[in-house]
Protein backbone atom coordinates (compact mmCIF):
# COMPACT_ATOMS: atom_id res chain seq x y z
CA UNK A 1 0.00 0.00 0.00
CA UNK A 2 1.08 3.17 -1.00
CA UNK A 3 1.93 5.81 1.61
CA UNK A 4 0.80 9.60 1.00
CA UNK A 5 0.98 12.46 3.82
CA UNK A 6 -1.28 14.79 4.73
CA UNK A 7 0.08 18.34 5.36
CA UNK A 8 -1.73 18.94 8.50
CA UNK A 9 -2.43 17.80 12.06
CA UNK A 10 -6.08 18.32 12.28
CA UNK A 11 -7.35 14.82 12.83
CA UNK A 12 -10.64 15.48 10.52
CA UNK A 13 -9.11 16.90 7.62
CA UNK A 14 -7.39 13.38 7.56
CA UNK A 15 -10.42 11.33 8.23
CA UNK A 16 -12.58 13.70 5.87
CA UNK A 17 -9.64 13.13 2.63
CA UNK A 18 -9.33 9.09 3.82
CA UNK A 19 -12.83 9.40 3.07
CA UNK A 20 -12.83 10.73 -0.09
CA UNK A 21 -9.86 8.60 -1.27
CA UNK A 22 -11.80 5.49 -0.34
CA UNK A 23 -15.21 6.27 -2.10
CA UNK A 24 -13.00 6.94 -5.24
CA UNK A 25 -11.45 3.20 -4.54
CA UNK A 26 -8.21 4.37 -4.08
CA UNK A 27 -6.48 2.32 -1.51
CA UNK A 28 -3.71 4.66 -0.26
CA UNK A 29 -2.10 4.75 3.24
CA UNK A 30 -2.65 8.45 4.35
CA UNK A 31 -1.55 10.07 7.37
CA UNK A 32 -0.95 13.34 8.62
CA UNK A 33 2.10 15.72 9.82
CA UNK A 34 1.72 14.31 13.08
CA UNK A 35 3.76 10.78 11.93
CA UNK A 36 6.56 13.02 11.61
CA UNK A 37 6.85 15.23 14.79
CA UNK A 38 10.42 16.31 13.75
CA UNK A 39 9.03 18.17 10.74
CA UNK A 40 8.55 21.79 11.52
CA UNK A 41 4.97 23.67 10.54
CA UNK A 42 5.80 25.51 6.89
CA UNK A 43 5.16 29.63 7.43
CA UNK A 44 2.97 30.14 4.77
CA UNK A 45 4.32 33.16 2.61
CA UNK A 46 2.44 32.88 -0.65
CA UNK A 47 0.02 36.06 -1.65
CA UNK A 48 -2.73 33.19 -2.84
CA UNK A 49 -4.22 29.75 -1.76
CA UNK A 50 -2.51 28.13 -4.11
CA UNK A 51 0.99 29.19 -3.48
CA UNK A 52 0.42 28.11 0.42
CA UNK A 53 -0.69 25.30 -0.58
CA UNK A 54 2.09 24.12 -2.87
CA UNK A 55 4.64 25.87 0.10
CA UNK A 56 3.74 23.06 2.49
CA UNK A 57 3.22 20.29 -0.31
CA UNK A 58 6.17 20.81 -1.47
CA UNK A 59 8.11 20.93 2.42
CA UNK A 60 6.82 17.91 3.28
CA UNK A 61 7.31 15.95 0.42
CA UNK A 62 10.64 17.12 0.32
CA UNK A 63 11.08 16.38 4.04
CA UNK A 64 9.43 13.02 3.97
CA UNK A 65 10.38 11.66 0.09
CA UNK A 66 6.47 10.47 0.29
CA UNK A 67 3.93 12.48 -2.03
CA UNK A 68 2.51 15.31 0.18
CA UNK A 69 -1.07 16.95 -0.06
CA UNK A 70 -1.64 20.33 1.33
CA UNK A 71 -4.34 22.80 1.65
CA UNK A 72 -5.26 26.42 2.59
CA UNK A 73 -8.18 28.10 2.89
CA UNK A 74 -10.11 30.88 3.91
CA UNK A 75 -13.62 33.14 3.64
CA UNK A 76 -13.23 35.90 1.08
CA UNK A 77 -15.75 38.68 1.55
CA UNK A 78 -16.57 40.47 -1.52
CA UNK A 79 -17.92 44.17 -0.08
CA UNK A 80 -14.13 43.44 1.85
CA UNK A 81 -12.43 43.18 -1.31
CA UNK A 82 -11.78 39.22 -0.58
CA UNK A 83 -10.79 39.94 2.92
CA UNK A 84 -9.76 37.89 5.12
CA UNK A 85 -8.61 36.14 2.54
CA UNK A 86 -5.34 34.10 2.93
CA UNK A 87 -5.60 35.63 6.58
CA UNK A 88 -8.72 34.32 7.57
CA UNK A 89 -7.01 32.40 10.13
CA UNK A 90 -5.06 35.00 11.46
CA UNK A 91 -7.51 37.92 10.80
CA UNK A 92 -7.85 39.34 14.45
CA UNK A 93 -3.98 38.88 15.17
CA UNK A 94 -3.98 35.76 16.61
CA UNK A 95 -3.67 32.58 14.82
CA UNK A 96 -6.38 30.35 15.30
CA UNK A 97 -8.81 32.51 17.31
CA UNK A 98 -12.23 31.51 15.57
CA UNK A 99 -13.93 33.69 17.85
CA UNK A 100 -12.19 36.52 17.74
CA UNK A 101 -11.52 36.15 13.87
CA UNK A 102 -15.07 36.08 13.90
CA UNK A 103 -16.17 38.58 16.14
CA UNK A 104 -13.89 41.22 14.54
CA UNK A 105 -15.43 40.23 10.90
CA UNK A 106 -18.96 40.95 11.77
CA UNK A 107 -17.98 44.07 13.80
CA UNK A 108 -16.32 45.18 10.02
CA UNK A 109 -19.16 44.33 8.21
CA UNK A 110 -21.62 46.14 11.11
CA UNK A 111 -24.86 46.89 9.34
CA UNK A 112 -24.21 46.16 5.91
CA UNK A 113 -27.26 44.66 4.05
CA UNK A 114 -27.75 40.88 3.22
CA UNK A 115 -27.47 41.28 -0.83
CA UNK A 116 -24.06 43.20 0.12
CA UNK A 117 -22.94 40.28 2.31
CA UNK A 118 -22.01 38.09 -0.44
CA UNK A 119 -18.57 35.82 0.13
CA UNK A 120 -17.34 32.61 -0.77
CA UNK A 121 -15.00 29.83 1.24
CA UNK A 122 -12.26 29.05 -1.09
CA UNK A 123 -9.62 26.17 -1.24
CA UNK A 124 -6.61 25.34 -3.02
CA UNK A 125 -5.56 21.65 -3.10
CA UNK A 126 -1.83 20.50 -3.52
CA UNK A 127 -0.13 17.87 -4.53
CA UNK A 128 3.39 17.31 -4.80
CA UNK A 129 6.10 14.71 -5.54
CA UNK A 130 9.25 14.37 -3.91
CA UNK A 131 10.85 14.93 -7.61
CA UNK A 132 9.47 18.29 -7.30
CA UNK A 133 5.93 17.42 -9.75
CA UNK A 134 3.08 19.39 -8.78
CA UNK A 135 -0.65 19.95 -9.19
CA UNK A 136 -3.13 22.46 -7.79
CA UNK A 137 -6.91 22.28 -7.67
CA UNK A 138 -9.65 24.35 -5.90
CA UNK A 139 -12.93 24.43 -4.95
CA UNK A 140 -15.07 27.08 -3.40
CA UNK A 141 -18.55 27.45 -1.99
CA UNK A 142 -20.38 30.43 -2.23
CA UNK A 143 -23.48 32.35 0.59
CA UNK A 144 -23.84 34.79 2.07
CA UNK A 145 -22.70 36.09 5.69
CA UNK A 146 -25.69 36.38 8.67
CA UNK A 147 -25.16 39.09 11.23
CA UNK A 148 -25.42 36.87 14.12
CA UNK A 149 -23.80 33.22 14.36
CA UNK A 150 -26.13 30.14 14.53
CA UNK A 151 -25.04 26.50 15.05
CA UNK A 152 -22.38 24.46 16.84
CA UNK A 153 -20.79 22.45 14.04
CA UNK A 154 -17.71 23.54 12.32
CA UNK A 155 -14.82 25.64 12.98
CA UNK A 156 -13.55 29.16 11.95
CA UNK A 157 -16.75 31.19 10.13
CA UNK A 158 -19.03 28.56 9.62
CA UNK A 159 -21.52 29.71 12.21
CA UNK A 160 -22.01 32.90 9.38
CA UNK A 161 -22.06 31.72 6.41
CA UNK A 162 -25.30 30.61 5.01
CA UNK A 163 -24.38 28.46 1.75
CA UNK A 164 -26.59 29.94 -1.54
CA UNK A 165 -29.79 27.62 -1.82
CA UNK A 166 -29.70 26.79 1.82
CA UNK A 167 -31.43 27.93 4.89
CA UNK A 168 -28.78 27.30 7.68
CA UNK A 169 -25.53 27.85 8.12
CA UNK A 170 -22.98 25.66 7.47
CA UNK A 171 -22.02 25.31 11.34
CA UNK A 172 -26.03 24.06 11.37
CA UNK A 173 -25.40 21.30 8.49
CA UNK A 174 -24.47 18.30 9.42
CA UNK A 175 -20.59 17.07 8.67
CA UNK A 176 -21.98 14.91 5.82
CA UNK A 177 -23.92 17.68 4.57
CA UNK A 178 -21.15 20.04 4.85
CA UNK A 179 -18.50 17.53 3.17
CA UNK A 180 -20.70 17.40 0.62
CA UNK A 181 -20.87 21.14 -0.38
CA UNK A 182 -17.86 21.96 1.12
CA UNK A 183 -15.21 24.16 -0.80
CA UNK A 184 -12.51 21.93 0.89
CA UNK A 185 -14.50 18.84 -0.08
CA UNK A 186 -15.10 19.81 -3.79
CA UNK A 187 -11.00 20.65 -3.71
CA UNK A 188 -10.27 16.91 -2.36
CA UNK A 189 -13.06 15.56 -4.80
CA UNK A 190 -10.87 17.38 -7.51
CA UNK A 191 -7.50 16.33 -6.45
CA UNK A 192 -8.44 12.41 -6.94
CA UNK A 193 -7.68 12.02 -10.64
CA UNK A 194 -4.55 14.10 -9.78
CA UNK A 195 -3.67 11.16 -6.79
CA UNK A 196 -5.03 8.51 -8.86
CA UNK A 197 -2.49 9.61 -12.08
CA UNK A 198 0.16 10.10 -9.72
CA UNK A 199 0.60 8.00 -7.36
CA UNK A 200 -1.44 5.03 -8.03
Amino acid sequence: MKRLILATRNAGKITELHAILADAGLDLDLVGADAYPDIPDVKETGVTFAENALLKAHALAQATGLPAIADDSGLCVEVLGGAPGIFSARWSGTHGDDRANLNLLLAQLGDIAAPHRTAHFACAAALALPDGTERVVEGRLTGTLRHTPSGTNGFGYDPILQPEGETRTCAELTPAEKNAISHRGKAFRALVPVVRELVG
